[in-house]
């Protein structure tokens, strides 16, 4: 369980990063001292920014590689301006903006027989699902919450593998490998309190001109 505290950090931090990452200014730094220490040790998360309840970004890592605090940063600009299948957010979309952040688990290998038996070691709404292709090592990966927009087993590896760049009836014809992993997942929309404006994530009109 997380505690409100350890939530609220987490959200804040990857709001501030997305104010001034999309203005083009450089990060504060991260106040390590003040911070739960879970959010100093070693995490993979991912960053989803939401404009009007679409998908307008998402960029994360599937394992842990940078305190979670500052993964969490780094994704939440990435997905505002890295994400290839949208352009850049811009300074005028930010107050429609929602994050989301999702911390993963471990990834964990998903041994199947065949393409029946995958479908039934799937867990719908539950795990989130790495595939990879040994052939060409292609990988892609759907988080838990996809499943609410494509809730079929097949329906959701058709979309993995379109994803991965491979055909969507791979999963059927090619020896993938599967990773299985969960998420706690934290919207801003949860805490209503941390949805923060311009100001109040600490960006000002002196800190864009100092940054320019």
């Amino acid at each position: 369980m997380w505690t409100k505290e350890e939530v609220r950090w987490l959200l804040k931090l990857a709001r501030e990063a997305l104010e001034y990452g999309v203005r083009g200014l450089e990060l504060p730094p991260v106040p390590w001292d003040r911070l739960p220490p879970r959010l100093r040790e070693p995490g993979a998360s991912f960053v989803t920014l939401y404009r009007n309840g679409e998908l307008r970004g998402c960029i994360g890592a599937l394992e842990p590689r940078l305190p979670l605090a500052e993964d969490v940063r780094v994704h939440a600009v990435a997905a505002a301006l890295q994400d290839p299948r949208f352009p850049p957010v811009t300074p005028d979309e930010l107050p429609e903006i929602e994050v989301e952040v999702s911390v993963l688990t471990p990834l964990q290998p998903l041994g199947y027989r065949d393409p029946e038996d995958l479908l039934r070691r799937l867990r719908p709404g539950v795990d989130g699902v790495v595939i990879e292709d040994p052939a060409t090592g292609r990988r892609a990966t759907f988080l838990p919450q996809v499943w609410e927009k494509l809730p079929d087993p097949r329906v959701f590896l058709a979309h993995l593998c379109l994803k991965a760049g491979l055909p969507p009836d791979a999963w059927l014809h090619r020896p993938l490998r599967v990773w299985v992993y969960q998420v706690d997942e934290f919207r801003e929309s949860d805490l209503p309190e941390i949805a923060l404006g311009a100001e109040e994530a600490g960006y000002n009109e002196h800190a864009s001109r100092s940054g320019l």
